[in-house]
C-alpha cells in the first residue's frame, strides 16, 4: 500500500475516494483521500469556502489521517475541532460539514444524484391512510422495495392531523371538531397539529435512505431537504426561508411547517404541510392554540400565523403542486409512479389495527 500511495504523489494519481457536500447556504466541502489498513492517508480537503488562518487546513487534513473508514461523521467532526487552535475561523462550512464530505466519499452518507427518485401525483385518499402511507412507504424505501419517493397528498373530509406526542384534549377542542365534522387522526412523526379541509392546503412526503443527512444536525436536515421547495416557491415570485426548527415563512408570515421520523431500519420520513387557503375563524375553534405556543412568535393571534399562498403567489393549489413536482424532478431526475397495489392495501390495514383505532389517537390522552 505504501507504495502504491507513493505512485499516487509522484505520478499524480487521482485518489481512490472523492467526495462533496454544498453546504445549506454556504460553500461546497471536497473531501479527497485514500484508505492505507481501513484508515484515512493522504487527506485533501478542498472547496470554495474560507479558512483563518491559512495553515488550519494542515490541521484539519492531518486530523483526518488516520481516522478509521468507519468513524461516524460525529467522531471525524469531533478529531478536527479538537486539532484547530483557538480563534480558527470557519466561514461558509464547519468541522460537521468536512465530516459529511468525507462520509460521501465512503458511500457511508449519498447525495442526492446517488438514488433514483419517484414521484407520486396526488390522489384523494382518506386521512388516515395518508398517515397510514407516511409509515407503509417509509418502511418499504428502508427494506429496499421501494426508491426514494416524494410523494403529494389529496383529501376530502376536514382534518385535523396531530403530532405524534401531542395531547389530543389539550390540541383538539371537541366542540368545534363536533360542529365542522373534523375528522382528528394522529401521525407517526412528532410537531404540531394540521388542520385540513379540501384544498386549503398542500402537503407532501419524502420516503429517504437516512444516508441522505448522514452526519448532519436534525436542524440542518430540515432545509436540507427542502431546498427544491424553496427554489419552487421562488420560480413563482416567492422568497420562503426556515425559521429553526421546522416553521417554514416568508416575509408576509408563516406558510407551513415540517416534521420528522427516523424508522430503525434505515429510512426516514419528512413530510411538510403549506397553507393554501385556510379558513382561520373555523381553525382557532377546531384547535386549541394557547399563549404558550404563541410566545416566541411575535404576534397576538393564531390567525396571523395563517398567511395562505393563494394570496402570496395567485396561483392555483394544482399549478403550485405542478411547480414543486417539476422543480424537484429536474434537480433530482425524478420519474413519476404510482402508488403501489400492495402499499395501498397495507395501509388501509394499519387503518384499521393502527391509525383509525381510539388507542392509536388517544395515546396521549
Amino acid at each position: 500500500m505504501v507504495r502504491i500511495l507513493l505512485l499516487w504523489e509522484d505520478k499524480g494519481m487521482a485518489p481512490q475516494f472523492h467526495g462533496e457536500y454544498k453546504v445549506q447556504g454556504g460553500k461546497l466541502v471536497v473531501a479527497d483521500f485514500d484508505l492505507a489498513a481501513d484508515r484515512l492517508a493522504n487527506v485533501s480537503i478542498s472547496g470554495d469556502f474560507f479558512l483563518e488562518p491559512d495553515e488550519a487546513l494542515a490541521d484539519i487534513n492531518s486530523a483526518l489521517t488516520g481516522q478509521e473508514a468507519d468513524a461516524s461523521a460525529a467522531q471525524l467532526a469531533q478529531a478536527i475541532t479538537a486539532a484547530l487552535a483557538p480563534g480558527v475561523v470557519l466561514f461558509g462550512f464547519s468541522a460537521q460539514a468536512v465530516a459529511v464530505a468525507v462520509r460521501r466519499a465512503l458511500a457511508k452518507a449519498t447525495g442526492w444524484s446517488d438514488h433514483r427518485w419517484e414521484i407520486i401525483p396526488p390522489s384523494v385518499l382518506p386521512t388516515q391512510v395518508n398517515v397510514a402511507l407516511d409509515e407503509v412507504l417509509a418502511e418499504e424505501v428502508g427494506a429496499g422495495r421501494r426508491n426514494p419517493t416524494l410523494r403529494f397528498w389529496d383529501w376530502k373530509e376536514p382534518s385535523v392531523v396531530i403530532g405524534s406526542f401531542q395531547s389530543l384534549r389539550n390540541e383538539v377542542d371537541p366542540a368545534g371538531v363536533d360542529r365542522f365534522g373534523i375528522n382528528v387522526v394522529r401521525r407517526v412523526s412528532g410537531g404540531g397539529a394540521m388542520f385540513m379541509e379540501a384544498g386549503n392546503c398542500i402537503t407532501y412526503s419524502l420516503y429517504l435512505p437516512q444516508s441522505l443527512v448522514d452526519g448532519m444536525s436534525f436542524a440542518d436536515s430540515y432545509p436540507f431537504l427542502d431546498e427544491w421547495v424553496m427554489a419552487a416557491l421562488e420560480s413563482l415570485g416567492l422568497k420562503a426561508f426556515y425559521v429553526p426548527l421546522n416553521d417554514i415563512a416568508t416575509e408576509q408570515g408563516k406558510i407551513g411547517g415540517a416534521a420528522q421520523k427516523r424508522l430503525s431500519n434505515g429510512a426516514m420520513l419528512h413530510h411538510v404541510t403549506m397553507s393554501y387557503d385556510i379558513d382561520a375563524d373555523k381553525m382557532v375553534q377546531v384547535l386549541r392554540i394557547g399563549k404558550e405556543k404563541l410566545s416566541d412568535k411575535g404576534i397576538q393571534s393564531a390567525k396571523k400565523r395563517v398567511d395562505p399562498l393563494r394570496r402570496q403567489t395567485g396561483v392555483s393549489r394544482a399549478d403550485i403542486i405542478e411547480r414543486m413536482s417539476q422543480t424537484f424532478a429536474q434537480r433530482y431526475g425524478a420519474t413519476t409512479t404510482a402508488l403501489g397495489t400492495d402499499e395501498l392495501a397495507e395501509a388501509r390495514v394499519r387503518v384499521g389495527t393502527k391509525f383509525g383505532t381510539r388507542e392509536w389517537l388517544e395515546r396521549v390522552p
